[in-house]
Parts: structure tokens; sequence; C-alpha cells
């Protein structure tokens, strides 16, 4: 039997994490799971209700971190996991996506001579400035197996030198979480509560601080959803740090003269799914919507310059739009124009990647 530690320390590793330990508890004779919860971020209300969506289970241990500067958080995840690794020795250690967590516990793994996969290895936006791209080429770095969504990702890899028995493309564990809960999303009250009808609005996410920090790149973005807001409503979930900014910034004012703005609260899994799952329209600075619009045949436009998920641009539904406010409007009036996409099928994003991630462990 493999004692494996699987680590959570944000809202993206959840829909990452569920499946495999759903799929390590279908084999209890092969696998003992014990989940790990850093605190990297850490909401009550919210992360109860993600974990409930998801049925995963409460976390077996957290760390209670918190939140600080990237260097002291992958410092303090380092100190607290550690001891839990003595203790525990597992057999390997799952970590997921690129959060700082993710960075943290392999290292702290890795210098105790504890194997280490890492879950959606080998994605790369080659922009030095993003954190996470930082987080996932060490991780990568480090990892003795590398479990990759697509292609693309294999070819990162092997790009850097890593040997190829180290890497197994295993599919986007993302959709599984997807297909296992989008019936389940239907029944959210969550369109009725706002009074939306199906494909009538778009969804908004904005949360990099390249973006909501900068106050001359988000009244770009502003300007851009002040002529959006006029076609459709643009539902608005805000993210806790972007409330802060707009706050900071005085913007309140030129986004409450926005009427079809609608900003509302941050959503569990299963009303956010339910409320982008029916939308005509995303627009994003997220990674992993970017994917799960792609597989719903969803247009998504990316707020940012670059995409570490490419297959969603070649294959999906996906814009790279960046931050010019022209830029914003000519795209979403294109996608708009569009008679609305089928599904897409990406290779392996088939919903059963966590069992083929358990076959390579």
């Amino acid at each position: 039997m493999l004692k494996v530690i699987n680590v959570v320390g944000a809202r993206p590793n959840f829909m990452k994490v569920a499946p495999i330990v759903a799929a390590m508890k279908r084999r209890e004779r092969e696998f003992a799971p014990l989940l790990v919860h850093t605190g990297q971020h850490y909401d009550a209300d919210m992360s109860d209700a993600f974990f409930r969506d998801l049925d995963l289970p409460a976390p077996d241990i957290h760390l209670g971190v918190g939140s600080a500067p990237r260097d002291q958080q992958i410092a303090a995840v380092e100190e607290r996991f550690a001891p839990v690794l003595v203790k525990e020795k597992p057999d390997w250690v799952i970590v997921v996506g690129d959060v700082n967590s993710t960075l943290a516990c392999a290292r702290a793994a890795k210098k105790l001579a504890i194997k280490v996969a890492h879950v959606e290895a080998g994605l790369r936006s080659y922009d030095s400035s993003m954190p996470e791209e930082a987080n996932r080429v060490e991780t990568d770095r480090i990892a003795d197996r590398l479990f990759t969504p697509s292609a693309d990702a294999d070819e990162n890899l092997l790009a850097e030198g890593i040997p190829p028995e180290r890497i197994r493309f295993v599919g986007n564990v993302m959709i599984d979480s997807l297909y296992q809960h989008l019936e389940r999303s239907r029944l959210s009250p969550i369109r009725d509560q706002l009074g939306l009808t199906e494909k009538s609005y778009a969804v908004l996410t904005l949360h990099r601080p390249a973006n909501v920090d900068d106050p001359i790149v988000f009244g770009r973005i502003l300007a851009a959803l002040e002529t959006i807001t006029e076609k459709l409503p643009v539902v608005f979930p805000v993210h806790p740090r972007t409330r802060k900014t707009i706050a900071g910034l005085g913007l309140h004012e030129r986004i409450e003269r926005m009427k079809g703005l609608r900003l509302i609260e941050p959503l569990g899994y299963l009303d956010f799914l339910s409320l982008y799952s029916s939308a005509r329209l995303v627009l994003t600075d997220s990674g992993g919507i970017q994917e799960e619009t792609t597989v719903l045949g969803i247009p998504c436009l990316t707020l940012r310059e670059n995409t570490e998920r490419p297959i969603t641009v070649t294959m999906g539904t996906n814009r790279i739009v960046g931050t010019d406010t022209a830029r914003i409007i000519a795209a979403a009036s294109a996608a708009l124009a569009e008679t609305p996409r089928e599904p897409v099928s990406i290779s392996l994003w088939d919903g059963h990647t966590a069992e083929r991630i358990l076959a390579a462990l």
C-alpha cells in the first residue's frame, strides 16, 4: 500500500486534488491518502463550501500558514510541512498547480528524500514576472514524476532537459471535477437568484496583481467593460484582493455607473460552475477557467499577454487579448457575433485523469 500526502494550498488546488483523493479512496487496499491544507489562502466560509461541493474530505492536517509575501510564505510552509513528513513518512507527496504551497511542499519533501509527484506539470507562460511561472519551473525540476495535462507540456519539459522517464502525459485532472459535477451544478439557484437566463450574460473574473493593482491597467479594463456592458450584463464575482483594490483606488463610483456590471461575492464551486457554464462569454485572468471554457465551448477572453495553456487557444475557444481597451472590445464583439461553439474534445481531457495518475504511481 502506498501512503500519499495530497497537498492543497489555495482554491485552484481543490478541483485538482478532489478527483485524486476520491480515486484513492476507491482503491483503499492500494492507497492510504492524507490531505494536508497549508492554509496559504484560507477563508472558512469559502473553503468549507468548496470542500462540500467537491465531496472533498476535511483536511487531515491544517498548517495554518496564512498570507504573506511569496518568499516568506514559501519558507513558512516548508517549516511547518517538514515535521508532518517526518511523522507520517509517506511514500509520495502529490503537489498540484503552481501556487506557493506547491513549490514549498515539493522542496520540503525532496530535502527528506521523499518522492514528489507534480500534477499539471510542464505548463509555461515564459513570463518571468509571474510568480506562478517560477513555482512551476522549480517544482518541475525537483519532482520525481511529472504528470502533464497536454502534449505541449511534455515538449516544454523535454526542451528543458527533463528525462522522459520522469514525464507522464495523463490529461487534465481539473476536467475530472468539471465532468463529475456539471450536472449537479445545474441544480444551483444562482442564475435564478441573479435573474439571468442562459447565454444572455457574460462572467468576469479578475484578480492578478498586474491587472488590479495598477490603476492605469485596471482603468483600461474598466473602459472596455463600459462598452461591453451596453451589449449584455457582466456578472463579476469579486476576489477579495480586487475588492480591496477597488476601494483603495476609489473606483466605486465609476463601477456603479456601469448598470450592466453586477458585482457579487465570491461563489462556491458548484454555484460558479453553474454561472459560467451557462454564460455567453467569459472574461478572465485566471488559468483554469481557460481550460474549462474550452471544454464547454464557451468563448473566453484572457486578460493577459500570454498563457501557460496554449492548447486552449490552438484547439479551444480562448483568445489572448491583453488589457488594451480597443482590443478587448473588438474581441468581445467578435465572440458575440459568432455562432456558439460545440464543446471541444482534447486528448485525455476525458474525466479519467485521476485514474491514470494512480496507475502511474
